[in-house]
C-alpha cells in the first residue's frame, strides 16, 4: 500500500520530481519504487483477471444452465458464443462449437451427427440465412430426422448480428397434446346422453361424465371424483352397485346390457373390468341409460300385439276394449279411461269399457246422448273430432254431469271420436284425470292409436255379426233362411214330443211372382217379398219363425200347435187374407196370393228332412190345383217319390257306362282381363233326355254316395283334360273341381287327388279344389286336417260359396285357403241391393286382410263388373264373359283371347263366347 501510495503520490506531483536532480542514490530508489509500481500494477491485473475469469465462469455456468439452447451470431453469420445446451440439442460436443464457426460449417457437423432436417444441407442453409438476415424478430420450428421437434426465436441484435435461441419441444408437444386430449375427452363424454364413469378397484368414481353428475345431483364430474356410490345414492341401491362391481372385480366377468328399476326409472346399465398391461384389473368402467321410454314403447307394442290378437281370435268385444283401455292407462299417470259406443239407434252412447272409473259413474254416462253441448264424449262423437276439457268445472260442456265429475275427483277429460274406416262413428275414447291439465302431444298420439285399435276391433266385431247374421238370415228380408231353419224346426220338435204337440210347417210359395218381376222390374220384386216377409211374420207369434229359403219361397214353422187341423186350417187362411192386401208397387195396386203346403210333426215326419220335404210335396199338390190355396200333406204325395227313385237307379247306371261329360266355365282376372283358370262343370249325358244340368241330379248323387264315383271321374277328367290343353302349346292355366260333402266325408280324398295328379302327370299348382263354407264347418278338425293335406301336396284351395253358410273368423284364419268366391246370390242383388253390397264389399276386405283372393260367381253385366272392380274384388266369373264351355270351346277361347276386356259393354263380351 505505501508502494501504491508512494505511487500515487509521484503520478500526483510530477513537476516536484521533475525539479530535484537526480543521484545515484535517487535512481536506484527510483528504479525501486518502479519496480515496486508495477509489481503493484500486475497483482492488481492479476486479481482483475482473476476476478474476471470467475465472474466469466459464473456465468459461463450459468449461460450452459440455460434450458435451452442459445446461440450469438456476427452480422456474418459466424459463432460468436454458444451455450452448452445448444451442442446438446443438436447431439454435438461442446468443443466442436467453437467461436468463429460459421453457419455452414455447423449445419454439416448436424448432418454428421445426423440432427438436420429433412431437407438437404444447402435448402437448410438458405433457410436459415434467410432467416437471419430478417430485421425483425422470428420463430419457427423444424422437425428433425430423428422425430424430434425444434422451436427456434431469433431476435436481432444491434449494430447487426443476431442472438438465436433453440428449444427442443417434442415432449411439451406431447404433454400439451396429452392434456388436450384429456380435455377433449372430457368434452366428448359430456356431450355423451348417457351415463359414463369409470371406477377404481374401490368403487370410487375417477373419471365420470356430467350427466352422470346431474344425475347425481352434482354440479359437474369433479365433485364425484373420489367419492363412492354410497355417499351418493340410497343405501338399497348403493349396496347393490357396489355388489356388482366388486363381483365384476373378483371375477373378471362383465355384466351387459343389465336392465334395473332406479328411483322409478328404467335403466341398462353394461359395467367391464378395465385391466393393466398385466392383465390385472384395476378398475370398472361403466355406461347407462335411462329406457324407461323405450320399455313403454316395447310394453306398447306387445300389448298391441296382444290385443290384436284378440280381435282376430274373435275374444268378446268388452274385453279387448277393457285390455286396450288398461293399456292406454299404464302409458299415462294419474289418468283413467273409459271407451263409449254408439247404440243401434245412432243417438246415444252406451258403455264399453271402464275399467278403471267408478262404477256409479260409468253407469251414469251410460246412455249419454250424443249432441253439440253434452260433455266431451257427446260432443266429440256430434262433430266427429276431438273434444279437450282442461277444467271440467269452468267448462260450459259439462253442463249437469259437472257435480257427477266432482263427486269423483275428475277435473280434466279429453274425449276421440272412434271412426270406421269408412268415417262412420263407432264409439268416443275418453281419457280423465284429477288434474286441471291438456293432454300433451305424446298423449294424443297414443290416444290416436287407441282410436284406431278400437276402431278395427268394433268393426270387426260388427262385421262378424253382420258376416253371422247374413249367414243365418235372408240378406233381402233379414228373415232366418235355410240354416236357421234346421235349428229352430229341430227344437220345436224336441218340445213337441215332450208335451205331447205338434210342430207345423207351411211350405209357402208366392203365385205369379215371375210375372211381377218380369212386368215390374227386379226392384218391384224385392219390395214384394220384402213386404210380404213383413205380412207373414205380423201374423205369427213370437215363438214361430218365418223362414225364407230363397227366390220366393218361404217357410213358416208354427211350434206348440195342439193337435188339431182346423186350429191349423184357421191360421193359414188368415195368413192367407193379409197377404192378400193389395200392395202398392211401381204406382201400381198388386194383388198377391200364395200357395202353402202343410206338414205336422210327428204324423207327417218325425225328422226335418222328412217333414219339410212333405210340406213341399204339399205346396206343389196346392199348385198344380189352381194356386191361391193350401193342402195338407197325404200319402197319395209318395208317388213322386217314386220318380225320383227311377232316376236314382238310372243315374247308377250312367255312372257305370260313364255318361258324363265335363263343362269348364272361365275364371277372368278383373285387374288384366286375363284369363287363369276354368271351373269344371259336370254334366250328365243321358241317352234319352240329352244333357242332364247338375241340379237335377247331384242331390240324388249325394243322397245315395253316387256322387263319390262322380267326384273321382270328375277330377281326374279335369286334371287330365287340363294336361292336354298345356300339352297342346295352350297358355297354363288352373282347373277348379268342387268336392261333396260325401268325398269328404270318405276320408280318402287326398289319395285320389294324389293319384289323379301322377295318373294325367298334371303339376299339383294347376289344380284347386273348391270346397263349400258349410261343408267344412260340419267337421272342422277334419277339414283342416285334409285342407292341410292336400296344400302340402302344392294343390290350390278356395271357399265356394262364401257368405251363404257361417264360420267364425277364427276358424277362417286358420283354413289354409287362397281364394274365397263369393255366391252368386250376392252379385245377383249388387247393384239393386245395399245389403247384398254391403256383404259383397264385407267379405272382400276380409279376404284381403287374410291375404285372400276374392272371385265373385255369377257376373251377368258390366255394371256388375264394374262395380266388383271398384270395390278392389280381384276376379270373377259367370255369363258376362263366358257361358259353361265343353273342353273344344275352351280351347278355342285360349287360342283367340287372352281374357275380358277392361272396358267396353256387354254385347262385347258376349261376341267372345264361341
Amino acid at each position: 500500500m505505501a508502494a501504491e501510495a508512494e505511487g500515487l503520490q509521484l503520478r500526483a506531483n510530477p513537476d516536484t520530481r521533475a525539479a530535484t536532480a537526480p543521484d545515484a542514490n535517487g535512481l536506484a530508489t527510483l528504479a525501486k519504487l518502479a519496480t515496486s509500481s508495477f509489481e503493484g500494477i500486475e497483482r492488481e491485473l492479476r486479481a482483475e483477471i482473476v476476478q474476471a475469469q470467475t465472474q466469466t465462469l459464473r456465468y459461463r455456468t450459468a449461460f450452459d444452465a440455460i434450458e435451452q439452447g442459445v446461440c450469438y451470431f456476427d452480422a456474418e453469420d459466424r459463432v460468436l458464443l454458444s451455450n452448452r445446451r445448444f451442442a446438446e440439442i443438436y447431439r454435438l460436443a461442446p468443443e466442436q462449437i467453437r467461436p468463429g464457426a460459421t453457419l455452414r460449417e455447423i449445419v454439416e457437423l448436424r448432418v454428421a451427427a445426423g440432427t438436420y432436417p429433412a431437407a438437404s444441407a444447402d435448402d437448410y442453409l438458405s433457410f436459415c440465412a434467410s432467416n437471419h438476415l430478417s430485421k425483425e424478430s422470428i420463430v419457427w420450428m423444424t422437425e428433425l430426422r430423428d422425430g424430434r421437434l425444434i422451436q427456434m426465436r431469433r431476435q436481432p441484435m444491434p449494430g447487426g448480428g443476431c442472438v438465436v435461441t433453440y428449444e427442443d419441444i417434442t415432449e411439451l408437444k406431447a404433454a400439451r397434446a396429452a392434456a388436450n386430449e384429456r380435455l377433449s375427452l372430457q368434452a366428448l363424454i359430456d356431450r355423451l346422453p348417457d351415463n359414463l364413469w369409470v371406477k377404481d378397484v374401490n368403487s370410487r368414481f375417477v373419471i365420470a361424465n356430467q350427466v352422470t353428475a346431474t344425475r347425481m345431483g352434482m354440479a359437474g364430474p369433479a365433485e364425484l371424483t373420489g367419492k363412492t356410490d354410497l355417499e351418493l345414492l340410497p343405501p338399497e341401491i348403493a349396496r347393490k352397485f357396489f355388489a356388482d362391481e366388486q363381483e365384476i372385480i373378483r371375477t373378471g366377468h362383465p355384466m351387459i346390457d343389465e336392465e334395473e328399476y332406479v328411483s322409478k326409472t328404467w335403466i341398462s346399465t353394461t359395467k367391464v373390468p378395465l385391466r393393466n398391461e398385466r392383465n390385472e384389473i384395476f378398475g370398472v368402467a361403466g355406461i347407462s341409460r335411462d329406457i324407461t321410454t323405450r320399455r313403454l314403447e316395447d310394453a306398447l307394442r306387445d300389448e298391441q300385439a296382444k290385443i290384436l290378437e284378440m280381435i282376430a281370435m274373435s275374444a268378446p268385444l268388452g274385453d279387448v276394449l277393457e285390455h286396450l283401455v288398461l293399456l292406454m292407462e299404464s302409458q299415462f299417470k294419474g289418468i283413467a279411461g273409459s271407451i263409449l259406443l254408439v247404440d243401434e239407434t245412432g243417438s246415444r252412447l252406451r258403455h264399453g269399457a271402464a275399467p278403471s272409473l267408478p262404477d256409479t259413474y260409468a253407469k251414469a254416462i251410460d246412455g249419454l246422448r250424443i249432441g253439440p253441448k253434452v260433455g266431451p264424449c257427446g260432443t266429440a262423437a256430434y262433430r266427429r273430432e276431438a273434444v279437450v276439457v282442461a277444467d271440467i268445472m269452468t267448462d260450459p260442456l259439462w253442463g249437469d254431469y259437472k257435480s257427477l265429475a266432482a263427486e269423483h275427483g275428475l277435473r280434466s277429460c279429453w274425449a276421440t271420436p272412434i271412426l270406421s274406416h269408412q268415417g262412420a262413428v263407432l264409439g268416443t275414447f275418453a281419457m280423465y284425470s284429477k288434474e286441471v291439465r291438456e293432454p300433451s302431444d305424446a298423449e294424443l298420439r297414443l290416444v290416436d292409436v287407441a282410436t284406431r285399435i278400437a276402431g278395427i276391433a268394433i268393426e270387426r266385431k260388427l262385421a262378424e255379426d253382420r258376416i253371422h247374421f247374413m249367414a243365418n238370415h235372408d240378406a233381402l228380408t233379414g228373415l232366418p233362411n235355410r240354416t236357421l231353419l234346421e235349428d229352430r224346426l229341430s227344437q220345436a220338435m224336441l218340445h213337441a214330443r215332450r208335451d205331447d204337440r205338434w210342430v207345423t210347417a207351411l211350405f209357402t210359395d208366392i203365385d205369379n211372382f215371375k210375372f211381377v218381376n218380369d212386368s215390374l222390374g227386379h226392384n218391384a220384386g224385392d219390395e214384394l217379398l220384402k213386404t210380404i216377409a213383413k205380412r207373414m211374420s205380423d201374423c205369427i207369434r213370437a215363438t214361430d219363425t218365418v223362414v225364407r229359403l230363397g227366390g220366393d219361397e218361404f217357410v213358416i214353422v208354427l211350434s206348440d200347435q195342439p193337435k188339431n187341423a182346423d186350429t191349423i186350417s184357421q191360421t193359414v187362411r188368415k195368413l192367407q187374407a193379409t197377404i192378400s192386401a193389395p200392395i202398392r208397387l211401381e204406382d201400381h195396386d198388386v194383388t198377391i196370393t200364395v200357395s202353402i203346403g202343410i206338414a205336422s210333426y210327428p204324423d207327417d215326419g218325425d225328422d226335418v228332412d222328412t217333414l219339410l220335404g212333405n210340406a213341399d210335396a204339399a205346396m206343389y199338390r196346392a199348385k198344380e190345383i189352381g194356386r191361391d190355396n193350401f193342402q195338407f200333406y197325404t200319402p197319395e204325395l209318395n208317388t213322386k217319390a217314386h220318380s225320383k227313385f227311377l232316376l236314382q237307379e238310372e243315374l247308377r247306371a250312367a255312372v257305370a257306362r260313364s255318361e258324363f261329360v265335363l263343362h269348364y266355365q272361365p275364371q277372368v282376372d278383373l285387374r288384366t282381363g286375363r284369363v287363369f283358370a276354368v271351373e269344371a262343370l259336370v254334366r250328365w249325358n243321358h241317352p234319352r233326355l240329352g244333357l242332364v244340368p247338375p241340379l237335377k241330379f247331384i242331390p240324388i248323387a249325394e243322397e245315395s254316395g253316387l256322387i263319390v264315383p262322380i267326384g273321382d271321374w270328375v277330377l281326374n277328367e279335369a286334371c287330365r283334360q287340363n294336361k292336354a290343353w298345356q300339352d297342346a302349346g295352350l297358355p297354363p292355366i288352373a282347373v277348379c273341381v268342387n268336392v261333396s260333402a260325401r268325398q269328404f266325408r270318405e276320408g280318402n280324398l287326398v289319395a285320389q287327388v294324389t293319384n289323379a295328379l301322377t295318373q294325367t302327370g298334371l303339376d299339383a299348382k294347376y289344380l284347386e279344389i273348391e270346397v263349400t263354407e258349410s261343408l267344412i264347418m260340419q267337421d272342422l278338425d277334419l277339414a283342416i286336417a285334409t285342407m292341410t293335406d292336400l296344400q302340402r301336396l302344392g294343390v290350390e284351395l278356395s271357399i265356394d260359396d262364401f257368405g251363404t253358410g257361417y264360420s267364425s273368423l277364427s276358424a277362417l284364419k286358420t283354413f289354409p285357403v287362397s281364394r274365397l268366391k263369393i255366391d252368386k246370390s250376392f252379385i245377383d242383388g249388387l247393384l239393386a241391393n245395399e245389403n247384398d253390397k254391403a256383404v259383397t264389399s264385407a267379405v272382400i276386405s276380409l279376404g284381403q286382410k287374410l291375404n285372400l283372393r276374392v272371385i265373385a260367381e255369377g257376373v251377368e253385366n258390366d255394371a256388375q263388373a264394374t262395380l266388383l272392380r271398384n270395390i278392389n274384388c280381384d276376379e270373377m266369373q259367370g255369363y258376362l264373359f263366358s257361358k259353361p264351355l265343353p273342353a273344344k270351346g275352351v280351347e278355342e277361347l285360349l287360342s283367340v283371347t287372352s281374357g275380358y276386356p277392361r272396358t267396353g259393354t256387354s254385347n262385347a263380351a258376349a261376341a267372345m263366347i264361341p
